[in-house]
């Protein structure tokens, strides 16, 4: 990153609702993006029917959610994506009830694209306020390769999870001027050989120290959660749940 960052005036844009890219290496090239600018492309770009990060590629209840996907979930207005999470009357098989939800990721896609050691993500997000959202930005491939851009719940209402699951490492970052409820927030991270960084609003406030290591990989995943309530509150109603985004960028 070049030169400084003026606070008093992000602080304002933020609030504004202006559009905020923080400042990168100039020797960074943008290699892919998603503007939402046009409906989903489906299928070339984005799948949202399943995933195998999921045990039942569109459900898993195994690790505390109660999602079951549906890519009428995801819808594109005025150039941002809104995932959107109600009941759909389906029964999972630990017998709580299920909401359908919306999930992007390139995996089975016919672009395929995917992230790899040295590039830098970033993404501009809506933060929910419902109880039981658990949105997130993060990677899988090959039933691993897991570093968490971001993960959210409300009632931890300040705080973000920061995660690499590749190498062992977690941060739990808390900001209560940026971070919080009905909040545009931008998270950014960089997957380094030996230390992920992430970025918030374009400060830096997480290296790991650990990275990904030289040849690692994977593919985005971009989602709505909702909780079984296991470790958080699961939804307290029936009424729908959203989450919106902005963009999603990479750079090389």
């Amino acid at each position: 990153m070049i030169g400084k960052l003026n606070f008093s005036a992000l602080a304002t844009m933020i609030t504004e609702g202006v559009k905020f890219t923080a400042p990168r290496n100039p020797a960074r090239t943008l290699v892919w993006a998603e503007e939402f600018d046009a409906p989903i492309d489906w299928g070339r770009r984005w799948v949202g029917d399943r995933t195998s990060a999921y045990r039942y590629c569109d459900h898993n209840p195994d690790d505390n959610k109660l999602d079951w996907l549906d890519p009428h979930c995801v819808t594109v207005c005025d150039s941002v994506a809104t995932f959107a999470a109600a009941p759909c009357g389906r029964t999972l098989e630990n017998g709580l009830p299920a909401w359908r939800t919306g999930l992007l990721t390139t995996e089975y896609s016919a672009e395929g694209f995917q992230v790899r050691t040295g590039d830098h993500i970033e993404t501009r997000v809506l933060l929910p306020s419902a109880t039981g959202a658990w949105p997130a930005l993060w990677t899988w491939k090959d039933g691993a390769n897991e570093v968490d851009s971001f993960e959210y719940h409300p009632d931890n209402p300040h705080l973000l999870e920061l995660s690499n699951h590749v190498l062992g490492a977690t941060s739990y970052h808390t900001d209560g001027g940026a971070i919080a409820p009905d909040t545009w927030v931008t998270v950014g991270t960089t997957y380094g050989e030996r230390c992920v960084e992430w970025f918030v609003n374009g400060e830096r406030v997480y290296a790991d120290d650990t990275g990904v290591g030289r040849d690692w990989s994977a593919y985005l995943i971009l989602n709505l959660s909702l909780c079984a309530g296991e470790h958080h509150p699961a939804p307290c109603g029936p009424a729908p749940i959203t989450f919106g985004v902005d963009y999603v960028r990479v750079h090389r």
